[in-house]
């Protein structure tokens, strides 16, 4: 009974240790969870019609469009810039479904297996030219051999995943294209649905043809605003408040963007670098010349042009190099040359030159044992029976592979970044061989017999190796001018600061308006996205930490944020738009001294003693084209419409206030355009075909009202 009472003395505190025990593990769960949700949303690259977009999801698609490029380009390796471009083409591609998807769904427009089979059946698509299953009997898309292709694939990867692996790429690739497919009939689905929305008829049709054929001729008086001094126009804010009211949809932003003022310095060799690469560049210039085998001279080299050692068509090449290959002599090596362009020292020697085919078509079997003396043995058997006519694809498909004829294009390799021994031996090989001629090839663990079953496109190709050098800065030269601009950056904190003391140091504060989130690098200074995502973290007036940026590390840039520009309409504070609107004011002034200027005048007589500049004859003005006025340099829709609309001997019935100046004009002479023929039918088609071309903006009108983010930027 002791315990018992000790125990319910403990009472208060053991419910408080639970009590606590049970909070700890809720708030653990609770820090879980936040966790798991703060992951998620460091995850969303972007957002459409309320959909998060995953970065995983982006990127898959990224990934998916570079293995297309590698299969239908040959390519491994893509340029910085390529892979901004297809990093972009994903997005809006990705933000274009999501929208069409949502819009279709509303209305019931769906792509139905059905539809699909009957696509491919047909394979008139011109995606579906641009595959690997074309007939190259008939050049037409065959979708038995994609069926083939398929099921071989699936038997593979039940039976032989090593093989089933190698065919992946590629059927991803049939993949993709399906998929693209469905999409595209999705959008063109709803496009025909908005088309058929657009009607013509014979009124419309007829004032269309009067407007493209009916042609005047005028007597012009041009009063141009430039004869009036900006200076000599005052504007008030009042004036300039008025005239942005007035022109606020102008301005719509539909994203933040930023205006900065920012410090660009490259770093250039200095003269003893120049010297020093110079002289590095001859003696290698002697060695190519000597060297039987130039591969390990072009490694030592560090040139930016690989060397592949087999024959490649003069696209292949930098454009320099390639201008000179048919100007140069078999065995020859070339002085070094200077290329401003690109910043290089230049040296090549042409080792070969030949005509070879651009397209190899070739089937192959490959022989791999468990030693060499089995692979060998095998490959002797193989190589024997062939050439006594045994059945090619038959052996193949003995050894468990297909046989089948390929095509391989120049394209396809040419431009690899390396290549080992083997791969250069089998590329030879394929140029040189005769057709149908058997060819046995060992390789590192292998041996390929080969058979070139056709030839296309017998073009020149040069075997040649090239050295290009950077004339690059030295180590010594860097740090001079880091150190230099360091303490530029480090002195001057501040807008005023940077822009007061830059010249002293031998710098140059420059300005650009309107930085986008969506933009690949600041001021056009390649790798600077660490750059972009500070500057859209940070606050008006900041001023960013030195930056060591471009493609060879050799730019030292420094930023302001000098102006936040808000989603939604751009102010006047926008010192651009500040200038824009201003110059609508002053051009509206000028306008109205014009026009008190002239009332009254009602021939070109007195228009002339006014000052105007007279244009005899202006022919060929019609109501569909704005005319062009030399006097005053600019393009006048308002005028051509004022011409259309006054009959031929009459003079204008008011003055017409354009985009250069006023005009006046007396109708000399209107008629038909020599040859127009009125076609009721063709002319309401025609009409039609204009009001449909305006529905190819449906996309960009529907993605204003997407709520898209695009927050990439702090993914790159």
């Amino acid at each position: 009974m002791a315990a018992i009472g000790k125990i319910r003395s403990w009472g208060p505190v053991l419910v408080g240790v639970i009590g606590l025990a049970l909070f700890a593990f809720i708030a653990e769960e609770l820090v879980r969870g936040c966790d798991s949700i703060r992951n998620q949303s460091r995850q969303q690259i972007g957002e459409v019609l309320g959909k998060k977009i995953d970065y995983q999801e982006y990127q898959k698609n990224v990934d998916e469009y570079l293995d297309v490029i590698k299969i239908t380009q040959g390519r491994e390796n893509l340029t910085d810039e390529e892979s901004s471009q297809v990093r972009d083409m994903v997005w809006n591609q990705l933000v274009q479904n999501t929208i069409m998807e949502a819009e279709t769904k509303k209305l019931g427009i769906t792509v139905t297996d059905d539809e699909m089979h009957d696509i491919f059946v047909q394979g008139t698509n011109p995606m579906l030219q641009q595959t690997p299953f074309v007939n190259q009997q008939t050049g037409r898309f065959d979708v038995n051999q994609l069926t083939k292709f398929r099921n071989d694939y699936q038997k593979a990867v039940k039976q032989n995943p090593q093989a089933a692996e190698q065919y992946r790429p590629m059927y991803n690739y049939t993949l993709f294209i399906e998929k693209t497919l469905r999409q595209q009939i999705l959008a063109q689905k709803y496009q025909a649905l908005l088309t058929s929305c657009m009607l013509s008829n014979p009124v419309s049709a007829k004032a269309l043809f009067q407007a493209q054929n009916e042609e005047s001729e005028v007597q012009l008086a041009s009063f141009p605003y430039s004869a009036i001094k900006d200076d000599d126009v005052k504007v008030t804010d009042a004036e300039l408040q008025a005239k942005y009211n007035e022109l606020k949809p102008r301005f719509r932003q539909m994203e933040e963007t930023r205006d900065i003022k920012y410090v660009d310095v490259k770093v250039e060799a200095s003269d003893a670098d120049r010297a020093a690469i110079d002289k590095e560049v001859k003696d290698l210039k002697a060695q190519l010349a000597e060297a039987e085998n130039p591969e390990e001279v072009i490694r030592k080299s560090a040139s930016t042009v690989p060397w592949l050692g087999i024959p490649q068509t003069r696209s292949a090449f930098p454009s320099d190099i390639a201008l000179k290959l048919d100007s140069m002599a078999v065995g020859a090596t070339s002085e070094p040359v200077e290329n401003k362009r690109d910043n290089t020292l230049n040296v090549m020697k042409l080792i070969a030159k030949q005509q070879l085919p651009d397209s190899i078509e070739f089937r192959a079997i490959t022989v791999a044992a468990a030693d060499a003396q089995e692979t060998a043995k095998r490959a002797d058997s193989i190589f024997t029976a062939l050439q006594g006519g045994a059945d090619f694809e038959a052996i193949a498909k003995k050894y468990g592979q297909t046989g089948e004829k390929n095509w391989l294009t120049s394209q396809q390799y040419q431009k690899a970044p390396s290549m080992d021994a083997d791969t250069r031996n089998y590329l030879i090989t394929l140029n040189t061989a005769e057709v149908n001629a058997l060819k046995r090839l060992d390789l590192t663990g292998a041996t390929l017999i080969l058979q070139v079953t056709g030839k296309k496109g017998i073009t020149t190709k040069y075997t040649a190796a090239v050295i290009k050098k950077p004339i690059d800065f030295s180590k010594d030269t860097y740090n001079a001018a880091y150190n230099k601009f360091s303490q530029f950056v480090s002195e001057n904190r501040n807008l005023e600061a940077l822009q007061k003391n830059a010249e002293k140091y031998g710098y140059k504060v420059e300005e650009q308006p309107g930085v986008r989130t969506t933009e690949h690098n600041v001021a056009g200074v390649s790798r600077t996205r660490e750059a972009l995502r500070w500057l859209f973290q940070c606050k008006k007036g900041e001023v960013s930490q030195l930056y060591e940026c471009g493609d060879n590390s050799d730019h030292l840039f420094v930023m302001v944020c000098d102006n936040i520009n808000e989603k939604g309409f751009a102010t006047l504070q926008n010192e651009q738009l500040k200038n824009y609107v201003k110059n609508e004011v002053i051009k509206d002034k000028k306008a109205e001294q014009i026009l008190a200027k002239i009332k009254g005048v009602d021939s070109m007589s007195k228009a002339k003693q006014q000052g105007a500049v007279i244009t005899d004859s202006l022919r060929q003005i019609t109501f569909a084209a704005p005319v062009f006025v030399q006097a005053t340099g600019s393009s006048e829709p308002a005028l051509s419409g004022a011409i259309a609309g006054t009959k031929a001997g009459q003079f204008s019935k008011a003055p017409v206030k354009g985009n250069g100046g006023v005009f006046l004009f007396t109708v000399k002479e209107k008629k038909m355009r020599e040859g127009a023929k009125f076609d009721e039918k063709e002319t309401e088609k025609q009409a039609r075909q204009r009001l449909q071309q305006r529905l190819n903006n449906f996309m960009q009108e529907l993605s204003l009202n997407a709520e898209i983010k695009d927050n990439r930027y702090l993914f790159m």
